[in-house]
């Protein structure tokens, strides 16, 4: 009997810094990756860059990287991908499967982003993904976390060397000594995610527990 494939949750954000503005937009996109090992949860960090973009762009460029840099260790994994980014969810989920049906065509004129579609696509044909959207700004440590590696890509023009070692740890740690997020157990939220995946459960395109 085959093994499962191993689990992995991801959650990601992005930034542009002047979204919407005149002249240019620079912007970020981060992620945080959970799997678990055999000494347990292991967590990494990457964030990508552009000079000038927008908001949607690096949604989709962050997603890409993420499945990417998953794809890297030679497994097929079960991903969950969670993003505060209703544009990428709904689009992947909803919107894609029939641009692609249609031969990358919609009735509406020309699809956004489609190169970076098509690219997303491609990607998440690796591994076995689902996506779910959390509202982000809302108390979701992991969500913030993801947005603080985004804006700070953004801010510094920095991609990180594939995936890294993850500051998150350190990040509850100060955020609880000033008393946010209290009682926030990561290692928990992450076991909950996995067991509901490992039971073969469809999650909802919104996930207010991610």
């Amino acid at each position: 009997m085959p093994r499962p494939s191993p689990i992995a949750v991801l959650h990601l954000d992005e930034s542009c810094l002047g979204n919407g503005r005149e002249g240019t937009t620079p912007g970020g996109a981060g992620g945080l990756i959970e799997v678990r090992t055999r000494s347990g949860v292991q967590r990494r960090d990457f964030f990508l860059a552009a000079p000038d973009t927008t908001n949607n762009r690096m949604a989709l460029s962050g997603a890409i990287a993420a499945l990417q840099l998953l794809a890297a260790k030679g497994v097929r994994m079960r991903a969950l991908m969670v993003s505060d980014s209703e544009y990428l969810v709904k689009g992947i989920r909803e919107w894609a499967p029939g641009w692609a049906a249609r031969g990358w065509k919609r009735k509406a004129g020309e699809i956004e982003n489609l190169e970076l579609w098509q690219a997303l696509v491609r990607s998440s044909a690796l591994h076995d993904v689902q996506w779910t959207w959390v509202r982000g700004h809302r108390g979701h440590p992991k969500n913030e976390y993801a947005n603080d590696l985004a804006v700070e890509a953004a801010e510094r023009q920095e991609t990180s060397a594939g995936a890294i070692d993850s500051g998150f740890g350190r990040w509850l740690a100060t955020k609880q000594s000033r008393g946010l997020f209290s009682g926030y157990d990561p290692d928990a939220a992450f076991a909950e995610l996995e067991r509901r995946l490992a039971a073969g459960e469809v999650l909802p395109v919104a996930e207010s527990r991610a």
